[in-house]
């Protein structure tokens, strides 16, 4: 794995894959659009306040401090976001998430025994939805994930991923499953 700058700004999810393994990815989950409606407002507004520096008079730093903040805010919330990946296997389920402290968490699919997906109305208004992942023990490092688009076909995918896997049958990403038909 690299070390650099470049492991702050890409999850590097391929190098987490075990292809010399056998391996292969099925899908590989950002989080939905909506989780970036907040830091945009932020952003949005930290703009704004600059033009509001002509009006301040000898105060004028107190609207670029407040612009800067928030706009460095928002742009660190919509990377955080873009951070945060679910991935499927053939063999597993991970997921990486954070930026300066990553976290990685990964479970086989062999102990997964139940997906449950919430969609709130919300959800199934825009599109995305909640998965939350059993196994038999109390805690787990991938258990919930929120915000996954297009969670019911997402679900199926998982699904199917476990049937295979049980069976010892291939899957890999060109499935007639993943491609959402």
């Amino acid at each position: 794995m690299s070390l650099g700058l470049a492991r702050f700004l890409d999850p590097h999810v391929a190098e987490r894959i075990l292809f010399g393994e056998g391996e292969q990815l099925v899908d590989e989950v950002r989080r939905h659009w909506v989780t970036r409606i907040v830091p945009v407002t932020e952003i949005v507004a930290g703009m704004g306040l600059f033009l509001l520096l002509p009006l301040a008079g000898h105060v004028w730093w107190l609207p670029l401090m407040v612009g800067l903040c928030l706009g460095i805010h928002g742009f660190w919330r919509m990377h955080v976001e873009f951070m945060d990946r679910f991935v499927v296997t053939n063999f597993r389920v991970f997921r990486v998430h954070g930026v300066i402290d990553q976290r990685f968490g990964m479970m086989p699919l062999s102990r997964v025994l139940d997906i449950a997906m919430r969609q709130p109305f919300w959800g199934q208004v825009l599109g995305y939805g909640h998965l939350e992942i059993e196994n038999a023990a109390q805690e787990q490092a991938v258990r919930e994930i929120k915000f996954v688009p297009d969670a019911e076909r997402r679900q199926r995918l998982m699904q199917i991923a476990i049937l295979r896997h049980g069976k010892g049958q291939p899957m890999d990403r060109d499935s007639e499953y993943s491609s959402g038909t």
